[in-house]
């Protein structure tokens, strides 16, 4: 008698002989996958069938000692240049703090984390970096603090010398 009925008014039953809950429809989708080097969006599908090509970029960077990142809406072909540029200009005209010692883009690098030692190419694209988020600090000092000693004038009186000796 069961066999009879059809899957669609079949009600399955627990061990204990109450009804099992309903179950829940599960979404189907199709996953795009982004080809980076290309700058195209491919589905899973087909790999020769092209949907749109990247238009935009949300970008996250962190300055140093800012309490949050800056967002930008860049273009995929800008430069990491431009990115930087960017950042600056809205972190000033938001006014946020603390306040950047200078608004020069030159005088920033841009790393991958505030970890990475290594800092990203200027000229290097957005679309090629496979990353959103950046963390841009001031570029380091050239100079040493041997060569800034040198370089404070020295006094005539013994007294001072004894002084920086002991300090």
């Amino acid at each position: 008698m069961a066999s009879s009925l059809s899957p669609k008014n079949r009600r399955a039953t627990t061990v204990q002989g109450g009804r099992a809950p309903p179950r829940l429809a599960v979404a189907h989708t199709n996953p795009a996958v982004i080809d980076v080097s290309a700058g195209n969006a491919m589905t899973a599908r087909g790999a020769g069938e092209k949907q749109h090509k990247l238009t935009k970029l949300l970008m996250n960077v962190i300055i140093q000692n800012s309490l949050g990142p800056v967002h930008l809406v860049m273009s995929p072909e800008n430069t990491v240049g431009e990115l930087i540029k960017s950042a600056i200009e809205i972190y000033v005209k938001e006014k946020r703090r603390p306040l950047l010692t200078s608004s020069d883009p030159l005088c920033y690098e841009l790393h991958y984390s505030q970890f990475s030692l290594e800092s990203l190419k200027t000229q290097e694209k957005l679309v090629n970096l496979g990353c959103r988020s950046f963390f841009l600090c001031p570029k380091p000092s050239t100079s040493s603090c041997a060569d800034k000693a040198k370089a404070t004038p020295s006094s005539q009186l013994p007294l001072t010398k004894l002084m920086d000796f002991v300090l």
